[in-house]
């Protein structure tokens, strides 16, 4: 058997050549043959950190990713001024002006729904003028049923390229929320069961931020954190009252440095979602990927779309995927003794509820029933903003040059009940002067008086949004759609999705809570948004292959492996029980090196 442990590029001048030998590769894999110890399916937080647990032990991975290969030096445009770009505001006649992100280009099956028509002014990092070549064409890539905002990126890394950088941990109020307040059930393990997998986590990718003791927000090993603006310390001392915290926040970027080649330590310009050409911002492949490829162990296949999980029904279990060249569009089978999905847990859902059989009809692992279900995510959009007066005409200082902004960890439903609702929620955001005073659409005047007013007040403006849990419910879920397929021929997905009760008065809450922190506070000119965005808006999917011992009530074990099928395992956010107010990637990360870790124990006992 040839060598594969090769980088399959199929970017740059020679695509014709690199595509025929992706075909003879493919040709040259003997049916029923393992050319590769384990196939990690996705590059993202999960599919990176799995390969990279497994190469460095010596394991034969292969990489496929339904995306292309990304130079981060030529696309990571981080210093680049808009102004910059010769074609700035010019689009192709019929087209209209890009919005919320790239896929608002296109009409999805919901494109006019009147849920999503009033966003589409508002901006987001998933797409913008820098990073908008990176998400998919929704005209390939439709989805059917209920609105949801589902953000997909198809290049080497995912969204760990253009993600908000929030490293914050899950603690013991997530993994064993429904002991506290009787609702669903707990994790199947405990915060003492991850917490030395975030150490880790920690100390390999670097994590900035501070040691504060709250139970709601655990702390981890840290590097520098960023400093609070004045504005910002004005915020805290106020709602300190309140017996609320606003601390820096925790970021997945090394301001420090950390051991590696690919990364260098965080300078503090700012522009983080553009890309981090630097290495200081947590990027799969230049934190994971990239060393992984360097062991000599990791074969990288860009734009191939897994369709489904190869099965025998003889000996139960995976043997390896069925691939879809995106470019050439030829089916192509690789093989395997371990599957690991780590796609993202609406598209790992996809591939298996799309990988049928005679024993499992439903989809691969499917035999509670359960898989789709719960699908859970944050509420977002309730916050709230004004200006800090006492701050009115001081010298503005370079305040938004940093990762992430500081943050209000939960406080609702700690010690005591709400009445209304149950889990809680957090605020993320800060204050002082970014790169453009925003607020000067709202100065009357011109010439140099109105100058003048837009200096006065640039150093005040404070704002924060919050992330609230949704419950998750079984009801909430992704099916197959019978009809609608996408370009490549595979069925989509079709969401059945709605918040619920607890998540429309806990908003309410969110609401409340904001205006009087910034009356505490002393802010004038309050506005506060009430409404919450779409579906899906989040970009923190979780649950829909939920872990537990029973395998009638869950789809995986607590090592994150299916219960019907021993040698596929979920590196993603599929398996997550419950998901509190957090931010998901830095459980992610954490919680498939230990995946990675019970698979690797798997297989030099020889049980795979």
């Amino acid at each position: 058997m040839q060598d594969t442990t090769r980088d399959l590029t199929i970017d740059g001048p020679d695509l014709t050549a690199a595509m025929e030998e992706t075909r003879k590769l493919a040709a040259s894999i003997e049916p029923g043959t393992a050319s590769w110890d384990v196939i990690v399916v996705g590059s993202g937080a999960s599919g990176g950190m799995a390969a990279f647990q497994l190469v460095t032990a010596g394991v034969k991975v292969l990489l496929l990713d339904a995306g292309r290969m990304i130079d981060g030096q030529k696309e990571y445009r981080t210093m680049e001024w808009p102004y910059s770009s010769l074609r700035r505001g010019r689009l192709p006649d019929g087209e209209r002006p890009i919005a919320v992100a790239e896929y608002n280009m296109y009409d999805r099956p919901y494109g006019n729904h009147p849920e999503f028509a009033e966003y589409k002014k508002l901006t987001s990092y998933a797409g913008n003028t820098f990073t908008r070549n990176w998400v998919v064409n929704e005209k390939e890539h439709p989805t059917t049923g209920t609105p949801y905002a589902w953000v997909r990126a198809r290049i080497l890394g995912g969204k760990t390229n253009f993600w908000g950088r929030g490293a914050l941990r899950y603690g013991p109020l997530e993994f064993k929320a429904a002991s506290r307040d009787g609702y669903d059930v707990d994790w199947p393990i405990a915060y003492e069961d991850v917490k030395p997998y975030y150490d880790k986590v920690d100390e390999l990718l670097g994590c900035s931020g501070t040691k504060e003791g709250l139970m709601q927000v655990p702390d981890g090993i840290f590097q520098r954190p960023s400093k609070l603006n004045c504005v910002e310390v004005h915020f805290k001392r106020a709602i300190a009252k309140m017996g609320r915290h606003y601390i820096p926040g925790r970021a997945g970027v090394t301001t420090d440095g950390v051991l590696s080649k690919y990364r260098a330590r965080c300078m503090g310009r700012g522009r983080c979602g553009r890309g981090c050409d630097i290495g200081a911002s947590f990027h799969s492949p230049t934190a994971l990927i990239y060393p992984a490829r360097d062991t000599g162990h990791l074969t990288i296949r860009p734009h191939s779309i897994v369709s489904e999980v190869l099965f025998d029904e003889r000996t139960n279990k995976a043997t390896g995927v069925r691939v879809i060249d995106k470019t050439t569009r030829d089916v192509m089978d690789f093989k395997a003794r371990v599957v690991v999905l780590g796609a993202g847990t609406l598209d790992s859902t996809r591939i298996l509820l799309n990988s049928k059989s005679r024993r499992y009809p439903n989809g691969l692992g499917n035999s509670s029933g359960l898989l789709g279900c719960h699908l859970s995510e944050h509420i977002m959009g309730i916050g709230g903003s004004g200006f800090i007066p006492v701050r009115k005409g001081t010298a503005s200082t370079l305040d938004d040059g940093r990762p992430v902004s500081p943050y209000v960890p939960r406080f609702r439903n700690l010690k005591d009940r709400h009445p209304d609702f149950i889990r809680g929620y957090h605020f993320q955001g800060g204050g002082g002067c970014a790169e453009y005073p925003g607020m000067a659409h709202d100065i009357e005047g011109f010439g140099s008086a109105f100058k003048q007013k837009v200096r006065e007040w640039y150093p005040t403006p404070i704002s924060l949004g919050g992330f609230g849990e949704v419950l998750p419910r079984k009801e909430n879920r992704v099916l197959l759609d019978p009809e609608a397929k996408d370009a490549w021929g595979i069925p989509v997905l079709r969401f059945d999705y709605r918040f619920g009760d607890n998540e429309m008065k806990m908003i309410q809450d969110m609401a409340e809570q904001i205006e009087e922190m910034l009356t505490v506070a002393g802010a004038e000119d309050i506005q506060v948004r009430r409404k919450p965005l779409p579906p899906g808006w989040s970009i923190h999917e979780i649950g829909t292959a939920r872990m537990g011992e029973d395998p009638v009530t869950s789809v995986t074990d607590k090592f994150c492996r299916l219960h019907d099928v021993k040698n596929v395992y979920l590196a993603d956010a599929a398996p997550f029980v419950s998901g509190g107010t957090q931010n998901t990637t830095w459980s992610i990360l954490a919680m498939c090196w230990r995946t990675m870790d019970y698979l690797k124990e798997e297989m030099k006992r020889g049980d795979l």
